[in-house]
């Protein structure tokens, strides 16, 4: 994996922290508060801010400095069905290109992302389905294709899918599946896993919401 620079560090870092939760929608981003949090100086905060602004993560407002960006229900169906495509893709490229050392790093989120959704952390089941796909998408060294993603994935309502009964394990078993695949290079069982992972979360939520 390549190096990266402060501002990609802070950037990771800030993304994982909205997707999880940790940094809510429409809250206020403090740089100083994520400088010191970080271990780093303002500005290259200010430059992963910038970044986050570029995905749709982030609105800048002068006045009220940056917030956390809502994310677009009404968008949503579109979302998905870009997010097949994409992911798709990238996720492909990446299994001709993933190295011993990737592969383990995805057993081991695995292992991660079980222990956590056996004792019902949403929080970081969050977080760690982030890190998995990260993981997984960056190995396949498109990163014009993954910045595209990471819009997708900043106007996708992470936060109330994870809400729903017993969708974290669900969402583990999933991401087993995709491992399994991915383990066994069966790109055909690894395409079909991730289709079902990235809808049904989608599938479920507007079950519930209609019901």
């Amino acid at each position: 994996m390549k190096h990266q620079t402060k501002e990609e560090r802070i950037a990771d870092y800030l993304r994982e922290g909205i997707i999880s939760g940790q940094f809510p929608r429409g809250s206020k981003l403090k740089q100083a508060q994520i400088a010191e949090m970080t271990g780093t100086s303002i500005t290259p905060v200010r430059e992963a801010i910038k970044l986050l602004e570029a995905e749709g993560f982030i609105l800048g407002t002068s006045h009220r400095g940056a917030v956390v960006a809502p994310f677009d229900l009404n968008a949503t169906e579109e979302i998905v069905d870009l997010r097949v495509t994409l992911e798709s893709k990238l996720a492909l490229k990446a299994m001709q290109r993933l190295t011993a050392a990737e592969m383990e790093g995805l057993r081991a989120l695995q292992g991660e992302l079980d222990d956590a959704a056996a004792r019902g952390d949403r929080d970081a089941v969050r977080k760690i389905n982030y890190r998995f796909h990260e993981l997984l998408y960056l190995a396949a060294d498109l990163p014009q294709t993954l910045r595209f993603v990471r819009t997708l994935w900043a106007r996708y309502p992470f936060d109330l899918i994870n809400k729903l009964d017993n969708r974290i394990e669900r969402a583990s078993r999933e991401h087993r599946e995709m491992l399994s695949a991915i383990l066994a290079r069966d790109e055909g069982a690894m395409l079909a896993a991730l289709r079902t992972h990235i809808r049904a979360g989608w599938e479920e939520f507007k079950a519930s919401y209609s019901g």
